[in-house]
């Protein structure tokens, strides 16, 4: 089944929009974890800590939510054994009926995309993800290769737009047209040869949540596009910010967040709590804020 009809699906079976980024900061682990962040443990110690960390995450949101977006840079400071953890991580999300969306941003030259297209859409099912995000900044070239991998293997990617961090605009913002909405065209155009039955794309857009004039934009520019959109709450956009993002009828946009999430235990609000009760409590509070914002476009 095309990328665009599985996330419909699980948007509408778990009834939000929300995924979860699955990024093991080691030094907001919860204290069950402190050895993560022990650089004199080994990096089997740590990767295991670190995979034992994320499937208990995944196993608390399981049925929940319709995704989640490991980010890959986590496991790669552990060499072997974090890719290992990866693997095992992602296992575990594709058993629980989660889309695993990798956070991988690659972007390289024709041969080279391929090779990380393969790697992460086209490996052995169990480690497989369903889509991964990609750096179209080298060229179409560079992007080409992971829409083959799609069709091939009826994955997803989601194209870096317009990102959420500070300094996004120092290119992003560059140009007439500016370089932003260049980007928004092409993924609009690669879009049309991989639209699922439900009217949307396997070719999504990362626009940061941060933008919200940026969204009602971009969202005019790319109908058919699904947004991944970051920057909700540790980032401080809040239901406001999201809103434009959406399709009429609260679709075609899946919302991250993760360290809101994740190390919920670290806030004020939630003091006392045990990290479980905390990243629940801030879970449903996310579901609650998003569905009322789905609910209004």
């Amino acid at each position: 089944m095309n990328y665009a009809d599985r996330l419909e699906a699980a948007i509408q079976r778990a009834g939000n929009s929300c995924v979860i980024g699955l990024d093991p900061h080691p030094a907001l682990m919860p204290e069950d974890f402190a050895v993560c962040r022990d650089k004199s443990a080994s990096r089997a110690k740590r990767a295991q800590a670190t995979e034992r960390f994320l499937v208990e995450v995944i196993q608390l949101i399981a049925g929940r939510v319709p995704a989640v977006k490991p980010q890959s840079a986590f496991f790669e400071l552990l060499g072997a054994d974090g890719v290992a953890a990866w693997e095992r991580v992602v296992a575990a999300a594709r058993a629980a009926d989660l889309l695993v969306i990798g956070d991988v941003k690659r972007g390289d030259i024709a041969s080279t995309a391929r090779a990380y297209a393969d790697a992460f859409l086209a490996c052995e099912e169990e480690f497989r993800c369903d889509a991964v995000t990609i750096n179209p900044y080298l060229g179409a070239d560079s992007v080409e290769p992971f829409l083959e991998v799609c069709r091939e293997q009826s994955a997803g990617v989601y194209v870096l737009v317009r990102t959420s961090n500070p300094g996004s605009g120092m290119f992003q913002e560059l140009g007439d047209p500016r370089l932003v909405d260049q980007v928004a065209t092409e993924v609009a155009r690669w879009g049309e040869g991989l639209l699922g039955e439900c009217g949307l794309s396997s070719v999504g857009a990362v626009v940061g949540a941060t933008h919200t004039e940026e969204l009602t934009h971009l969202r005019e520019r790319m109908p058919r596009t699904p947004f991944l959109i970051p920057g909700y709450g540790a980032q401080g956009a809040g239901a406001k910010e999201i809103a434009p993002g959406f399709l009429p009828g609260g679709r075609g946009a899946l919302v991250n967040s993760s360290r809101g999430i994740l190390y919920a235990h670290r806030n004020a609000a939630h003091a006392g709590k045990s990290w479980q009760d905390a990243s629940t409590a801030a879970l449903d509070a996310m579901i609650a804020e998003l569905n009322e914002a789905a609910a209004g476009c």
